[in-house]
Formats: structure tokens, sequence, C-alpha cells
């Protein structure tokens, strides 16, 4: 199996916080402060964040060669128990190519200088084994691994039978978007998801689902562009019963791992009193997870895509109201204080993270 082992960009030795002043934030310095980077490895990764401090009206990202010294007190932080938490209100800033608010890192690669190659070459992304020219790509394949609780989804939605209502995307495998003017035989660059893991809760259940979801490889325009959802503990993407003693708990740990090895994404999910659950799809043609062909499906799904890992909490409760499964209209006003207090946010907590090369199944 061909990999290639990013670099890590060199330690900085100064600390900083993020804290808020009328409604912006300053860089303050202080090396006695415990943030994320100094339990985790976060070499490998920058983040975007639901607030817009640089003033350009789209969610700030901060940069792979900061995040080791970086924390934001409301959004990105460690908790008491060093666990790394993330934190997105319904209602807050976006990334332009969404509605959903985020707390969420982006897998990058570093080069033999420790610098972060542009988003549009190969050398920031994973490839498939089948993938052409896969020898331009940072790696073939990869791992993440990663234990975590959810401590909290969104109260409310409007549109409470939207399958988005009252969930959080927790880990994915993202495609990049490389071209806006592609066209439908291009084959590639949609910047689809091929898996986003997610938990739902409903609020007068006792406990949520986990489940994955595939994205169909398809321009956005096309009406078979869907998501495909598969169970793990209940199914809140298909199912309102309450999972009961099959789900999972806010605050109950539960761990997944993916791994993506030749042409195959490998899913393990773990969690103490629960069945471990495996699935696996070959991401480079369109046969399902279930072993059947998807006639909707672009025949050689993933095949050609530039791929990458996100994790953290990015929040599936937007607050758009338009007439599509994807927009359940959730409240939210932006202040994080009234938000906060009307349970209008989502919040995770991860006590292990780690990136990986990819691995033969055993």
């Amino acid at each position: 199996m061909k990999t290639r082992t990013p670099l890590v960009a060199a330690n900085i030795l100064i600390a900083f916080t993020l804290v808020g002043c009328n409604d912006k934030s300053v860089l303050e310095e202080d090396t006695s402060i415990k943030v994320p980077g100094d339990k985790f490895d976060l070499s490998g990764w920058n983040i975007m964040l639901p607030v817009d401090d640089d003033g350009d009206g789209a969610a700030d990202r901060v940069k792979n060669s900061a995040l080791k010294q970086y924390q934001h007190e409301t959004f990105f932080y460690l908790d008491a128990d060093n666990n790394m938490v993330f934190v997105a209100p319904n209602k807050g800033f976006t990334s332009p190519t969404s509605t959903n608010t985020r707390s969420e890192l982006r897998q990058v690669y570093t080069n033999e200088n420790g610098q972060v190659p542009s988003y549009e070459s190969p050398r920031n992304y994973f490839a498939l084994t089948s993938t052409p020219n896969n020898e331009n790509f940072a790696a073939i394949g990869g791992r993440m691994q990663a234990t975590l609780k959810v401590n909290h989804v969104s109260l409310n939605a409007k549109y409470a039978d939207r399958p988005p209502a009252y969930s959080v995307v927790v880990g994915q495998i993202h495609a990049a978007k490389l071209n806006d003017e592609k066209t439908e035989d291009a084959g590639f660059g949609w910047g689809n998801e091929p898996l986003k893991i997610y938990y739902k809760k409903y609020p007068n259940h006792e406990t949520g689902t986990v489940f994955w979801n595939y994205e169909r490889n398809l321009p956005e325009s096309h009406p078979e562009r869907i998501d495909i959802a598969y169970r793990v503990w209940g199914d809140g993407w298909n199912d309102e019963t309450d999972p009961g003693s099959d789900g999972i708990a806010l605050g109950e740990s539960f761990s997944y791992e993916i791994n993506v090895y030749g042409d195959t994404m490998y899913l393990t999910f773990s969690a103490a009193n629960h069945p471990t659950v495996k699935h696996q799809i070959n991401l480079a043609n369109n046969i399902d997870a279930s072993g059947n062909a998807d006639k909707h499906d672009d025949p050689i799904g993933y095949k050609n895509d530039w791929l990458f890992f996100k994790v953290g909490a990015y929040n599936q409760c937007s607050t758009k109201d338009a007439p599509t499964f994807r927009y359940p209209a959730c409240p939210g006003t932006g202040n994080w204080e009234v938000d906060k207090k009307a349970g209008n946010y989502t919040s995770v907590s991860f006590s292990s993270l780690q990136l990986g090369d990819a691995v033969a199944p055993k």
C-alpha cells in the first residue's frame, strides 16, 4: 500500500487563546493556558468556527500553523477532563457553500517545508488506489479513529419531520469541490460526501441514534443527489421510534474507525454495552453498502475524487427555511447566550482523535 506521510510543522513557542471583546476576538498571550493542541496532535488539521472575527462575512478558519496554540473559549476548548470540545449554535457564520454552522477540523497535509499546499493541489488530499495519477496525491487512503460523546443537540426545529432535525455530524469524508463549472460527465469535483457519521436524538427520547450516510456522487442540481442512511445503533434518519436501551444517550461514549484501504471504506463502531457494528463500501463503483447496485449513483462512485477527513461538531440544524428535506428551519438568534439558554446548539467532546495511514483489514 503506497502512502506518503505528511511532515509536521515546527512548533511555535508562544501559546495563545482567543477571548471575546465587543463581538470581536483578540489574541492574548498566556503560556499557562491549556489548549486542545496540548493533548491532541493537531498537526494534520485546520479548523472552521461559527464566528467572523476577520469581518469577511463568512466563518473563520484557523490555519494549521496556528492551531496547536489555539482555543476559543466558547466554541473550541479543553474541558476539565481534557476532552476536546466542539460547539456550534444553530445560527452563526457558515462556510460559503453551507447553511449549517460548524466547529470542525479539516484534514490538511504539509509539504517538506512545513507549508500546506493549495486546496487546488492533489498534494492536499488522499486518493483511492484506482484513482488516476494517484502518485500526485499526499496519500493513498487513510484512517481516522475517534472516541467521543455528544453532550447536546438542538432541542427545537420548525420541521421536526425533516431528517437533519436534532442531529449533528461528528465525522466525515469529504470530496474536494474543485470547480463550480464542472459538467455532469466530469465525474468528480462536486464536493460531495461519501461519509457523514450522525448522532441524532429527539427531545422526547431518552437516547439517540448513531448512523452514517453515503451521498450519491452527483451534481447539486441532480434530483437523485440524496443521502443513503445505514444503521449503527438505531436509525434516526428514517425512523422516529425511540431506540430505548439500543440507543446512545447524551454524554455516553462511543468510538468509530474509518479505514479507507484500496478502494474500500471500512467502518467500525463500538461502545460499552452495545454490539460492535461494521460496514464496508467500495467507493470506486455504484455498489452500495448492502451489496446492491445503485442505478442512480455515478457508476464509478468517488473513484476520481480528491478526498479528506473532517471531524468535530457539524450542526445539522440549519436555520434555513426552504422546501427540501435538507432544511429543518431550526430557530436561532445569533446571540450565543440567548441560543444556549434556549437549547439551540450542539456540543461534542472528544477524548481521543487519531489520523494515520490506511491498514489492511483483518
